[in-house]
């Protein structure tokens, strides 16, 4: 190999030593609403994950619950898509929904509406 060769790997050896390492934090990751998503499938999605998936959609089903606002079906639908998403991620549970849903790094909770992670 040459030298010019060798350099040129050893700087890149240190240039990937340098870059910093995403934190357990920054890779959390949550299932929301693709905002594409036309609301009749969101919601036949959302019907699915409430129902025959298995989500916990209590917080957001009744009016003095803390997600139940904004009301419409996208929140709703991303609420209802983290919760399946959550508890079965580590069962080859998928955030897909026929293509209505999406994985976010950003965190989806707003006011007293705490999406779940389950590392």
């Amino acid at each position: 190999m040459s030298t010019f060769l060798i350099r040129i790997l050893l700087a890149l050896l240190v240039i990937a030593m340098t870059i910093p390492q995403k934190s357990e934090a920054e890779s959390e990751q949550w299932c929301i609403a693709d905002e594409q998503t036309p609301d009749d499938e969101l919601q036949a999605a959302l019907d699915w994950a409430c129902g025959k998936g298995g989500a916990d959609c209590s917080k957001m089903q009744e009016p003095d619950q803390p997600c139940f606002l904004p009301n419409t079906i996208k929140d709703h639908a991303s609420f209802a898509f983290n919760s399946y998403y959550q508890t079965y991620k580590n069962r080859s549970g998928s955030c897909y929904f026929k293509g209505a849903a999406m994985i976010t790094e950003l965190d989806p909770s707003h006011g007293s509406c705490r999406y779940e992670y389950i590392p």
